[in-house]
């Protein structure tokens, strides 16, 4: 891919985010194609936050700042991805995502299963979404009792 279909690739996205519906603009060939792009743009803003917030003291805190922070800075992109979670290409992501997420955090390790992990991480996304933000509730307290620095 040269600059000039980067440029054209970018601009095409930032409508779809703008418009905030999925609509298959040029130079797209699908809403597959388009949707696996959204969700690239958000994995882009996501993991650079939590590569930074893996080596902190407080890994949970840190993660979960980090998914905080990527989803304040891209409220339109993380609501159009969240319209279309049952997409089957998006949903084999989110999964990864949310393993990554558990995992970064310290909620499991490379002893537990794929489903464990992807489950860890979908509670604590949900927390991350639902939850208070200034005072921890039960569920929280639960999973830091599984963080050996919680």
């Amino acid at each position: 891919m040269g600059w000039d279909e980067y440029y054209r690739r970018r601009d095409a996205l930032n409508g779809v985010i703008e418009r905030g519906e999925l609509s298959v603009p040029e130079p797209f060939t699908g809403p597959t194609e388009v949707l696996l792009a959204l969700h690239h743009r958000w994995s882009l803003q996501l993991v650079g936050r939590v590569e930074l917030a893996a080596a902190a003291d407080d890994p949970v805190d840190a993660v979960g700042a980090a998914w905080r922070e990527a989803a304040a800075a891209n409220p339109a992109l993380l609501a159009l991805l969240d319209e279309y979670t049952d997409h089957p290409p998006l949903r084999a992501l989110i999964r990864a995502e949310q393993r990554m997420l558990a995992r970064a955090a310290g909620l499991t390790g490379p002893e537990d299963g794929r489903l464990v992990q992807a489950a860890l991480g979908a509670a604590f996304v949900a927390l991350l979404r639902n939850g208070p933000q200034e005072r921890r509730n039960p569920v929280e307290r639960l999973l830091r009792k599984l963080v050996p620095s919680g």
